[in-house]
């Protein structure tokens, strides 16, 4: 199961996830500076919760 599955799975409808490549178009208008970069609602989430299980589930349980 990859991440996605393994996300709405656990969140259902509550969210809509994409993963995108950090040269991809729709990342383009980002001025990211590192390969792990996660947003939430147009906000980044900090590196430490993005690179971590469960604090990002627990961020997600929070936000969501």
């Amino acid at each position: 199961m990859d991440v996605a599955e393994k996300v709405k799975d656990k969140f259902g409808d509550k969210i809509d996830l994409n993963i995108y490549n950090s040269d991809s178009e729709e990342a383009k208008k980002y001025n990211f500076k590192s390969a792990t970069n996660v947003l939430l609602d147009e906000e980044m989430v900090p590196l430490d919760v993005a690179t971590d299980q469960s604090k990002m589930e627990n961020y997600l349980e929070q936000k969501l």
